[in-house]
């Protein structure tokens, strides 16, 4: 990133509505550039830049968590209604301040099951799940409100500390075999980096209002798990055929296995030029890997 850019940054404040594992990872990545970072939570924390925001309590946060904020970001899933937590409590709060950028974490899963094919930016929302046709009620209503707004769609997010490693050590991990079964997946290090990119980029005259933020490399889960158990020098156990796994799996682990797309990168990574840290899972989780041996 060009210095004289991040430099410009080195004022601004942002707020982080959802203070959880990528909402966290952003703000940490932003205090980089020596920006003022608050996150939120449900519950007070020790954390001097932490405050409290519960969608389902009537109190909302002090006046002067808001002074001199320029960028606003929400991490906060809908509510079962729909309804986005942040416009539906601070929607004038956040109109009466003088902000240069709000963005949104949306889902890739507004696009419903593609059946292994590719969705673009440019093909229309068609959501499957309940809770991916909420998000798209969210999105519809950060576009509908007035705000310098920008959607990032994400497909499934790992990192450090939430990676198969974890459920290996856990001894909790399903391996499942479905013929012909791809996800997408993005670093929670791609996505605070794209983010920042874009936000350096923000008056090219190529501002685009939703993207996606995925890596080159949709997959099976089987073989993310393989070469995860290869890294630890472990021996794989033998998958379950997905129709034996079905009654073994919660209601909401099962939607997933429903749905079944490759998201294209094309928009952010050839288009508006952001290089991937990870483009794969193996480089991404590598990288956790060396995280977990360094503890």
């Amino acid at each position: 990133m060009e210095n004289f850019a991040i430099n410009s940054f080195t004022k601004k404040k942002f707020i982080i509505f959802g203070g959880g594992f990528s909402g966290r990872f952003i703000a940490d990545e932003i205090r980089k550039l020596g920006c003022e970072v608050l996150t939120s939570s449900r519950q007070i924390q020790k954390s001097s830049t932490s405050f409290v925001f519960d969608s389902l309590s009537p109190v909302l946060p002090p006046e002067q968590i808001f002074d001199g904020t320029t960028h606003v970001l929400s991490c906060i899933p809908p509510n079962k209604r729909g309804e986005d937590p942040v416009l539906l409590r601070l929607h004038n709060k956040l109109k009466g301040l003088n902000l240069e950028w709000v963005g949104y974490l949306s889902t890739t899963g507004v696009y419903g099951n593609t059946f292994g094919e590719w969705v673009t930016e440019k093909d229309p929302a068609n959501p499957l799940q309940d809770r991916s046709k909420r998000r798209l009620l969210c999105e519809k209503s950060w576009l509908d409100s007035s705000l310098p707004i920008q959607i990032f769609r994400l497909p499934g997010i790992y990192g450090p500390g939430r990676s198969t490693f974890e459920s290996i050590f856990k001894k909790n991990i399903k391996i499942i075999h479905k013929p012909d079964q791809v996800f997408s997946r993005i670093h929670v290090a791609d996505i605070a980096n794209a983010i920042l990119y874009l936000l350096l980029k923000i008056n090219d005259k190529n501002f685009k209002q939703i993207i996606n933020i995925a890596d080159d490399y949709p997959t099976s889960q089987i073989e993310v798990i393989k070469h995860s158990y290869k890294l630890l020098g472990l021996k794989m156990p033998e998958p379950m055929h997905f129709d034996e796994a079905k009654t073994l799996l919660s209601p909401i682990a099962l939607s997933f296995w429903e749905e079944n797309r490759r998201v294209s990168n094309k928009l952010l990574c050839k288009d508006l030029g952001y290089k991937l840290i990870h483009k794969n899972y193996k480089s991404g989780l590598q990288s956790c890997l060396e995280i977990i041996k360094q503890k």
